[in-house]
């Protein structure tokens, strides 16, 4: 049976941070607070011309560069985002197009933040049907385009990154099980108005912007413990392993406390966890892939490792998926 492996990783974050200090100059909380509540000391921010597209074309080149592939090989792209720069093209197209992708067929994906592992899963359905043997899944969001800074509930959470896989067929072992799920009765909890009109939902928002992403923090947070510790579980079972097998979980950089909960309940130490938090936030679809990129550079993961990662997201969705490096 053909595998599919992840043979590339790269990332981009935008060189412009608001650290906490700043934080507390535009909106009523304080360092102490936001480091104890969410973890976060920095998080990157997108120039102004600097959209979801150009960050997830410099995360794809870096990948390519990584796996050691040209943008002509690659057969697919599936980009993921909630924070398209257009509704249509799809972003993807438009990173077709920025990277020379030529021989690439190209779409959008929206899993809110579980959506590296569910592009991972689809490029594994692709692959091992032998439809395609070299695709680029990419994750990009400029949350900080859609983040209300009257709302200190959730302005200290979100930053902005890309991260960008080359997935392939391989015969060595790659990603080994995956699982990704829904539960739409919570689709309200974390939401992003478009089109609809909603005067409830406006209402709910401090500056009643309904682009600007609102959220339900204890729903959210209450759900996403349960789904990124039960889903991990389910996913190394699956996969015929113990969590003494893992080596490394690589979660969801939503918020120190849900990924502390999460780990007790997954019955792991810290040490077995990468973060990114603290220097990115909140950075939806990109957490993942940034961090997991970041690990592989700094040698915390080795050839033959058993690695989870596990993302939670707006939907609600959640995604859990085992791969052998």
């Amino acid at each position: 049976m053909v595998n599919a492996k992840i043979i590339g990783l790269g990332g981009y974050v935008p060189e412009k941070i608001y650290d906490n200090a700043y934080m507390e100059s535009i909106v009523d909380t304080s360092d102490e607070w936001i480091t104890r509540r969410t973890g976060v000391k920095e998080r990157h921010i997108s120039a102004d011309n600097e959209y979801t597209t150009d960050m997830a074309a410099i995360a794809a080149k870096r990948a390519l560069e990584n796996a050691g592939v040209s943008a002509e090989e690659i057969e697919l792209i599936i980009l993921a985002t909630v924070t398209p720069d257009y509704f249509t093209p799809s972003c993807a197209c438009v990173v077709q197009n920025s990277i020379g992708a030529v021989n690439a067929a190209a779409f959008d994906i929206n899993a809110a933040c579980s959506s590296f592992v569910t592009g991972l899963t689809i490029a594994k359905q692709f692959i091992a049907s032998e439809t395609y043997k070299k695709i680029l899944v990419v994750c990009a969001d400029t949350l900080s385009k859609a983040t209300d800074y009257n709302d200190r509930a959730t302005c200290v959470l979100f930053g902005d990154a890309a991260g960008a896989a080359v997935v392939a067929a391989t015969d060595e072992p790659g990603i080994i099980a995956t699982e990704i799920g829904a539960d739409g009765t919570g689709c309200k909890s974390i939401t992003q108005l478009a089109y609809r009109d909603d005067e409830e939902e406006v209402e709910k928002r401090v500056s009643h912007d309904k682009k600007s992403i609102w959220m339900a923090g204890q729903a959210v947070m209450k759900f996403a413990v349960k789904a990124m510790a039960d889903s991990t579980l389910r996913v190394v079972e699956k996969a015929g392993l113990t969590m003494d097998d893992i080596a490394l979980v690589v979660p969801h950089q939503a918020n120190y406390r849900i990924v502390e909960s999460a780990i007790k309940r997954m019955g792991i130490t810290d040490d077995k966890i990468y973060l990114t938090l603290e220097k990115y936030g909140n950075t939806s679809a990109s957490c993942i892939p940034v961090a997991l990129s970041e690990a592989a550079a700094a040698g915390r993961i080795k050839k033959g490792d058993k690695i989870v990662l596990v993302g939670f997201g707006g939907g609600l969705t959640w995604g859990a998926l085992v791969m052998q490096w």
